[in-house]
């Protein structure tokens, strides 16, 4: 029983017995002023333990005292002489439960002074007589007091041991935990600086054109990187010691990281990709970008891992409520399914379909445990519907604040016209992956208000265009070049004619059609809808731009030469001007002798590290008068850690192997955007 109750019980037993006393007390017509002694002590033993301001040592004192006071009073009576054993016994077995072996010890002296005081026959009534009857109850009444008395005592003496037991174990598993926190900010940075330097120089050498074989070292260096991520997110996953690090984000960037991961990965070029963006999402949210990014990045692997032929359908919608929105994923692909048993083993951890040495699919099989993880600490769940061999859908829930509540997807309110979405049916294997192309036109055009008309065949475009403003046409590849001249026919008229498409496809020189690169998804559809054959380069990914933080003098402070040449060549792409310090002794000169206005600074170097050298960079920065921004760019990367550097003085915190999206919005952020001088495309 909890501390809380045993108390409980004891004040209930307490109460008892004194409502006894009081009646005993009024039939053996004993001291008249008792009784009131005896409600007063009740109510004080309750106002005690109700009151919160009162020590739990400090209470049970109390309650021990006034249960020695009440016995002493029942017991030195000459009447009760026969009861002073059944007394004891009863406030040893209560005041057990308070864990106290003193009490025990008091209760047994307490019965035997009670017993001398009988002996010695003091005045008052008459004297008891020892004859062998009375000697022998007195004898079985001690020995059943002594045997009560060990029993407890060492009951007491028992649970005693288990709760030191108990915590030296806490204090063990603590001290572990804080050894495995140790061990994972040290072996993260040991790894990831090592990453990062085979991630930076990769990237040198694809700049240069040598050739494929950097790009496929990059690729290795980004999966390595992607692993040492997952083995820290489980075990931080596994120990409940997930941190968020919340902060706005556009909810279109969570869609962007799926195309984009979609398309750098080389086993999913056989499959199609679906992306279903409600168009009334909130623009703008607040939560934690970086796991909602890991989120779909662990979905869109574990979809692909799995689904041999057909693809994968991506969904995005939210709900409103009271907090701000629940922010929904559904992730569903036409794969090898699973069975209720693998369901059920997910949410435990390192669930894989495979796990021989020959297996086929790839992993180390701890996506879906970190996504349950992630997910239960933003408050949200997740829900998963398979069979074997017919697919699964992961849905995922997660409340998130609104920041900016207007839709993430709007068309231009001048927009009059019809929409013809033109797909062959009987040209999919699969026949979900035609179920998955027409929920995304039919959801897009419910959600942006278009009138929306399939046609399956050029038949009935021709028909629909004669009974209908038809101003444009999305279509397929195969269904363009299937009827490549009409549809450049109708391109060079008013009707704008979309075409999503790989790499492969070719076009007439001069040709009208507008193509959107695969997967097919919200932002180039809307775009081409609201800006028509003005729409340019239709693709998000290519036509994001990234800030310019000209002239920016900063200065990179690591002790691993290796990093500072990436740093270097990275930092300098935004024009940047760079210079370095191998640790924090030189950091603090350079800044005393010229003018930064960043510093990037790692963590862990040999003699003052990062946390040290920027505070004596503050102080410096005081006594000159100047103004610094400080970012931590550290391989400590684990979960926590971006609030570990804010709290001790940081302005910001990017973690190796550098991400440059990361790199831009902070860099952009401490800078108040004022060294953003202008774009280019990335």
């Amino acid at each position: 029983m909890s501390r809380r109750i045993n108390e409980k019980f004891v004040l209930f037993v307490a109460t008892l017995a004194s409502v006894g006393m009081f009646f005993i007390n009024f039939v053996m017509d004993w001291e008249f002023w008792v009784p009131p002694v005896i409600i007063f002590g009740v109510f004080c033993l309750w106002m005690v333990n109700i009151s919160d301001k009162i020590d739990f040592d400090v209470r049970k004192t109390v309650y021990f005292d006034y249960a020695l006071l009440l016995v002493f009073y029942h017991g030195v009576h000459k009447t009760s002489f026969t009861d002073i054993a059944m007394a004891v016994i009863l406030v040893m077995s209560a005041y057990s439960s308070l864990n106290s072996a003193y009490m025990m010890n008091a209760f047994l002296l307490e019965y035997f002074v009670l017993l001398f005081i009988h002996l010695i026959n003091l005045p008052g009534g008459d004297p008891i007589v020892f004859d062998k009857l009375t000697v022998s109850r007195v004898l079985f009444q001690t020995g059943m007091v002594l045997l009560i008395y060990y029993i407890h005592t060492r009951a007491i003496n028992d649970r005693l041991e288990d709760e030191e037991e108990n915590r030296r174990k806490d204090e063990r598993i603590e001290e572990n935990d804080n050894s495995m926190e140790d061990f994972l900010s040290n072996i993260s940075h040991e790894l990831r600086t090592p990453v990062n330097v085979v991630n930076g120089m990769s990237d040198l050498l694809i700049k240069k054109g040598v050739g494929n074989e950097a790009a496929s070292i990059k690729n290795a260096g980004v999966r390595l990187a992607y692993q040492i991520e997952d083995i820290q997110d489980y075990t931080e996953c596994k120990r409940n010691k997930v941190f968020l690090e919340e902060d706005n984000y556009m909810s279109t960037s969570l869609i962007n990281d799926v195309v984009t991961s979609f398309r750098m990965n080389d086993n999913a070029s056989h499959l199609d990709l679906v992306v279903d963006l409600d168009p009334g999402v909130p623009t703008m949210l607040w939560g934690d970008i970086k796991k909602l990014h890991k989120i779909f990045r662990h979905l869109l692997e574990n979809a692909v891992k799995f689904t041999r032929a057909g693809g994968i359908y991506v969904k995005m919608y939210s709900e409103k409520t009271d907090y701000g929105i629940n922010l929904g994923i559904e992730m569903t692909d036409t794969g090898i399914g699973m069975d209720s048993n693998a369901i059920r083993s997910i949410s435990q951890g390192m669930y894989q379909a495979n796990k021989k040495r020959n297996r086929s699919s790839g992993g180390i099989g701890l996506g879906l445990f970190i996504v349950y993880g992630f997910t239960h600490r933003m408050g949200g769940f997740v829900k998963i519907e398979s069979e074997k061999r017919n697919g699964t859908t992961i849905r995922v829930t997660i409340p998130q604040k609104v920041v900016d509540a207007t839709p993430c997807l709007m068309i231009d309110k001048n927009f009059d016209g019809a929409v013809l979405f033109h797909v062959r049916p009987d040209k999919y294997k699969v026949p979900k992956l035609r179920d998955f192309y027409r929920s995304m036109a039919s959801n897009l055009a419910l959600g942006v208000h278009v009138s929306l008309y399939s046609a399956d065949t050029v038949y009935e475009v021709e028909r629909l265009k004669e009974k209908l403003n038809v101003t444009h046409i999305f279509m397929g590849q195969e269904e363009y070049e299937e009827n490549k001249g009409y549809f450049e026919v109708l391109a060079r008229e008013d009707i704008v004619v979309a075409v999503s498409a790989g790499p492969d496809i070719k076009t007439p020189e001069n040709s009208s059609v507008m193509l959107m690169p695969k997967p097919l998804y919200a932002y180039p559809i809307l775009k081409i809808l609201n800006e028509g054959k003005d729409a340019g380069d239709v693709d998000v990914t290519a036509n994001v731009r990234r800030p310019v933080f000209k002239d920016v003098k900063a200065l990179i402070v690591d002790d691993e030469p290796m990093n500072l040449v990436v740093a270097t060549m990275l930092f300098r792409d935004y024009e940047m001007i760079i210079e370095t310090a191998e640790s924090g002794r030189e950091a603090i000169r350079k800044f005393r002798e010229n003018d930064y206005d960043l510093i990037f600074m790692d963590h862990m170097m040999p003699e003052m590290d990062g946390v040290e050298a920027m505070k004596l960079i503050r102080a410096a920065a005081s006594d000159l008068g100047k103004n610094i921004a400080i970012i931590a760019l550290t391989a400590n990367a684990v979960s926590g850690a971006r609030e570990m550097f804010i709290k001790e003085g940081f302005d910001g915190f990017i973690a190796k192997p550098i991400n440059t999206a990361d790199f831009e919005r902070v860099v952009s952020r401490v800078l108040n955007g004022t060294a953003a001088f202008g774009g280019e495309k990335r």
